[in-house]
């Protein structure tokens, strides 16, 4: 989908102000809402669901492409903005609702798999993120906002001290592709600090333990100074054992572990029990 450029959006005196609680910042910047938009690319036949829409800036072209559109807003006082601006559109479906509650295979695909876009709020993003780690499989693709800080975290490499818990769960379960930054003057209020735009792509290969997989890699980031050994040895007492029988130096740190290591360490905790 080619997006025609268009103006800056501008605030109408009825719209609600942003919600520091809520981590708001709306996207006011036309050429920034077009480079989503366009790296997006939603198409008819498609079942998009669009997280936070805000005021709107997304949704509007969302709409026009044909998809169909289910809108997901926790703000009370957006919420009938939106019902408002865009309920005569019979491929549109407001969800009240709160993102870190929603059954996604609720939501009526027809059989298609799901696309999702959003600019995710600050101070829930990575709390939303981990709720799609269990609905991969009726994922598509995702186009996402986050704080670039947490870009940086997701897709940092072994070895660097940007890795993380976070780091290790994303690699399991999705393809990640950074597009592009956005500065904080695309949004208003203005926020401190840059954003980044990603592509997620679900990956076909599954955890076959996901629950054990959660516990390892958690246990081996609980303390990120420590060795992977002494994060470990204070949940398995065999920790030791274990990671010198794959070929693991056990003084390694967890962030220097790659995403095979780690699938090896919880193959072998499982052969062990």
């Amino acid at each position: 989908m080619r997006v025609l450029p268009i103006a800056n959006a501008t605030m109408r005196t009825k719209d609600p102000y942003a919600k520091r609680a809520l981590g708001q910042n709306f996207l006011i910047n036309g050429q920034v809402i077009n480079r989503i938009l366009d790296s997006f690319g939603s198409k008819e036949n498609d079942v998009v669901l669009e997280i936070g829409p805000g005021r709107g800036a997304l949704t509007e072209k969302l709409i026009e492409s044909g998809a169909q559109i289910y809108a997901l807003e926790f703000d009370r006082d957006l919420a009938p903005l939106l019902h408002e601006r865009f309920e005569k559109n019979e491929n549109f479906t407001l969800v009240e609702g709160d993102a870190l509650k929603l059954d996604l295979a609720s939501l009526e695909r027809g059989g298609r798999k799901l696309r999702i876009i959003a600019n995710l709020p600050y101070n829930i993003s990575t709390a939303i993120l981990q709720r799609l780690f269990s609905s991969v499989e009726i994922i598509e693709d995702c186009v996402l906002m986050f704080q670039r800080e947490v870009v940086d975290r997701l897709t940092a490499k072994p070895g660097t001290s940007e890795r993380g818990y976070l780091t290790v769960l994303i690699e399991a379960h999705f393809l990640i592709e950074w597009l592009f930054d956005v500065p904080p003057s695309a949004f208003r209020p203005e926020p401190k600090v840059w954003s980044s735009v990603v592509r997620l792509l679900p990956k076909t290969r599954s955890i076959i333990n996901e629950e054990l997989f959660r516990e390892v890699v958690g246990r081996g980031f609980a303390q990120k100074r420590k060795t992977i050994l002494n994060n470990l040895k204070v949940w398995y007492p065999k920790a030791g054992e274990l990671l010198e029988s794959i070929g693991i130096d056990p003084i390694r740190r967890a962030e220097t572990l790659s995403l095979d290591e780690w699938i090896s360490v919880v193959a072998r905790l499982e052969l062990a029990e």
